[in-house]
């Protein structure tokens, strides 16, 4: 699968790296100023009494509560116990859309077959997909 640097606007306001995956992916993926979804995470978890934070990690609870409120439906590829079906890799996942794939310890945004990120995930396409979201369209 093809990689591209993205870091989703992020170093317009910080500097170095930090474990900020969700809100780059977030904001690469809808289009977002990388501050705003930066507060957008941290106002959900203060709201929602979470200790998710934007700069060192967020909650599976938080990350699905923001991108379902952002018209975003999560698509499981795997089930517990069946092991792994789906992995990042431009023949198994859909690449005529944008995407938000969820995999261990990390979320990356791939727009039409293309991950976008700061560093390549894939593991030379044998990184695990748990499951991605994908915009809804009505």
């Amino acid at each position: 699968m093809k990689w591209i640097y993205d870091d989703g606007g992020r170093n317009k306001y910080y500097k170095g790296n930090t474990n900020d995956c969700v809100c780059r992916a977030i904001a690469i993926a809808n289009n977002l100023n990388y501050k705003k979804v930066y507060d957008l995470i941290n106002d959900y978890s203060k709201s929602n009494k979470d200790n998710s934070n934007s700069r060192i990690g967020v909650s599976k609870n938080i990350i699905f509560k923001i991108l379902t409120d952002l018209g975003w439906t999560w698509i499981p590829t795997m089930k517990f116990g069946t092991g792994c079906k789906v992995h990042l890799k431009e023949d198994e996942l859909p690449n005529d859309k944008v995407i938000i794939a969820k995999l261990s310890k990390h979320l990356t945004c791939i727009i039409n077959g293309i991950i976008h990120d700061t560093y390549d995930p894939s593991r030379n396409g044998r990184r695990c997909v748990y499951g991605f979201f994908v915009k809804d369209t009505i």
